[in-house]
């Protein structure tokens, strides 16, 4: 026999598989209470996610390689079936020994291999529907506010099979006919689609910013030498005029008093712009009151800009260019930079100077005031999906003073609406509250599942369940969105919690959570979440801006096709809207078909995973 199946080397290998078979037993001591909550039918599954925890605790990288070595599995899919693999070992040990046991002990295994397989196919059909035809991996479809039935026909012709609508937007009148457009989609084309709704949650952004300047910036087009090969184009008007209606694409500047009136084809409005230079406008077009003007040089238009209407070297009359719509406002941040945070709503501000020459800093509102209880000194804070970073150097309870610590290259734009994120902060906010219960009732009506944004304990999960359940609709699929790191920390909880009211599933919600845990985690952390999910049989939706260029400008990149390709090892992957939708679904669909040809799910190192091992701990 060869020398690496020395009997010392063997036993060696034999005795930690014992090890790890004992811990296994130990954590279903210490788990049962979570486990024995799970229905049955889910029993097995939440046995074998507290097995992998305690699998995971543990560093078995060396073990692996040796059991590589002894040409023996080497534990990298064991995620499903971890018993079984690990008896499966020590059969095999037993037999390289010549000790095998009289009965196979493996057949006390509570989940082998095919059965693991078998419950994460049968838990996503009962959540995501059917498998498709030519694919494990299902295609979600973020639905915008207005579809016409044919694009719906055609996504379900091109392959999709969940659809989703986010009740942050819109009211329910909106979400009724998006429903029943969906459903007469279904009998028309003969395919099934599952509705996800999702809740919005708390809403944690930047609250309003005072407005910017009145201002419309026109161009002209030129090729790359600077040439003009198409003049701007303005539409201008007389107060209360009627003329021709507004064009696509093209600005409409109203006049403080009328003047257009006596204008012809090819007068000149001669425009001083808010820089103080003269821009000639060409007038091209009058109808009543409204003429088109074309120009061929850049211009700022503001309200009260001067304008005057000559024709050759006679002016016809002056006036002023009426009141504009503001730019959204915006605060400029660099590194360095203090911003204010503010507990009251009070729109946000750029930084002003003082008499004293010092000035105040910026300030910004913050929607969600609840987290003012939560926030301390010395904790991160990011906006804008971690585009802008910062950490809290003060806090008074009613304002949050912060020091920003990260910009894009030249500095960054803060502006309203956009995301805050709190990533070492615990937040007690619940997942959703009492505005939340009436889009439970909605879905309750009309959903097939419900997506569960900003989760980030069990309570809020079983709590959602409960409001189900209440509503007679305690078969209503959970997704769970992982979107902070708390969520991702909780992960095993979560799950132990949502095994106890199937069907249910997890989001890999990718854009907050690259925000919170870092860009350079994410693949770590997404990693993380498909084997634990796998370990507790629970399908995963891959999601975020997959295929969004191609979404948006009908041609993907390079980039975002390895990424899509990446989405076979979930049971479900999420699309948004965009206007060539229809085609990056076929797309999608056909690249998830040929990649199951060639991966299913993953082989691993099995390094610690310190989520798995602070689970453990809290059980012993």
């Amino acid at each position: 026999m060869p020398a690496r199946f020395h009997p010392d080397r063997l036993q060696a290998a034999l005795a930690e598989i014992e090890h790890l078979l004992t811990e296994t037993d130990a954590i279903t001591d210490a788990r049962r209470a979570a486990i024995e909550a799970v229905p049955a039918a889910r029993r097995a599954s939440a046995a074998n996610l507290a097995h992998y925890l305690a699998l995971r605790s543990h560093d078995l990288r060396p073990l692996q390689r040796e059991l590589r070595a002894l040409a023996l599995s080497s534990l990298g899919r064991l995620e499903g079936n971890v018993v079984d693999t690990l008896l499966g070992v020590r059969l095999a040990l037993l037999g390289l020994l010549g000790r095998l046991p009289s009965a196979d002990t493996s057949a006390s295994a509570p989940i082998s291999g095919d059965e693991a397989d078998r419950l994460l196919a049968t838990h996503a059909a009962e959540l995501l529907g059917p498998r498709p035809a030519a694919r494990d991996t299902r295609i979600m479809v973020t639905l915008p506010a207005t579809v016409d039935h044919g694009t719906l026909c055609q996504m379900l012709q091109a392959g999709m099979d969940v659809a989703r609508v986010n009740l942050a937007h819109d009211a329910a009148a909106t979400w009724d006919q998006l429903a029943s457009d969906l459903r007469r989609a279904e009998r028309d084309t003969g395919r099934a689609c599952r509705l996800l709704v999702d809740l919005p949650g708390p809403k944690l952004r930047t609250g309003a910013i005072e407005p910017g300047p009145e201002v419309v910036r026109v161009r002209p087009e030129r090729d790359v030498v600077g040439a003009v090969v198409r003049r701007a184009t303005v539409r201008f008007h007389d107060p209360g005029a009627g003329g021709e209606p507004a064009v696509a694409g093209v600005p409409t500047i109203p006049l403080a008093t009328p003047l257009l009136h006596a204008a012809t084809a090819g007068d000149e409005l001669i425009v001083e712009d808010t820089r103080g230079r003269r821009r000639t406008f060409v007038v091209e077009h009058v109808h009543g009151g409204t003429c088109l003007a074309t120009a061929d040089r850049t211009a700022y238009l503001g309200s009260a800009c001067r304008a005057s209407l000559r024709r050759g070297i006679t002016v016809l009359g002056t006036t002023h260019l009426g009141r504009l719509p503001a730019l959204p406002g915006q605060i400029e941040l660099r590194v360095g930079d203090v911003l204010v945070v503010t507990r009251d709503q009070v729109p946000g501000a750029a930084g002003r100077p003082t008499a004293d020459g010092r000035g105040t800093p910026p300030r910004v509102p913050c929607t969600l005031p609840e987290v003012f209880d939560d926030v301390r000194v010395d904790q991160r804070i990011l906006f804008d999906d971690g585009r802008i970073t910062g950490i809290v150097t003060a806090h008074d309870g009613t304002a949050l003073r912060v020091r920003i610590t990260g910009t894009p290259p030249g500095g960054g734009r803060l502006r309203a609406e956009k995301g805050i994120n709190l990533p070492d902060t615990e937040l007690t906010a619940p997942a959703f509250g009492a505005a939340d219960l009436p889009r439970i009732d909605w879905a309750c009506r009309h959903a097939d599942l419900i997506g569960m944004s900003f989760v980030q304990r069990p309570a809020d999960v079983l709590r959602l369940h409960d409001e189900l359940s209440s509503r007679g609709r305690p078969d209503l699929g959970i997704l769970l969105k992982i979107e902070t790191q708390v969520a991702f920390r909780r992960l095993p909880e979560l799950l132990f919690a949502g095994l106890q009211s199937p069907p249910l599933g997890v989001m890999v919600a990718r854009g907050d959570l690259a925000a919170e845990v870092g860009y350079a985690r994410l693949a770590e952390v997404q990693e993380e979440i498909l084997w634990l999910c796998e370990a507790a049989h629970v399908p995963v939706v891959w999601a975020t801006q997959v295929l969004d260029s191609m979404a948006r400008s009908g041609v993907p990149s390079r980039a975002e096709v390895t990424d899509a390709a990446m989405g076979v090892r979930s049971e479900c992957v999420m699309l948004n809207k965009g206007p060539h939708v229809v085609a990056t679904v076929e797309f999608l669909a056909d690249l998830l078909a040929r990649m199951q040809q060639h991966h299913t799910k993953k082989r691993s190192l099995l390094r610690r995973l310190r989520i798995a091992g602070d689970a453990v701990h809290r059980d012993t």
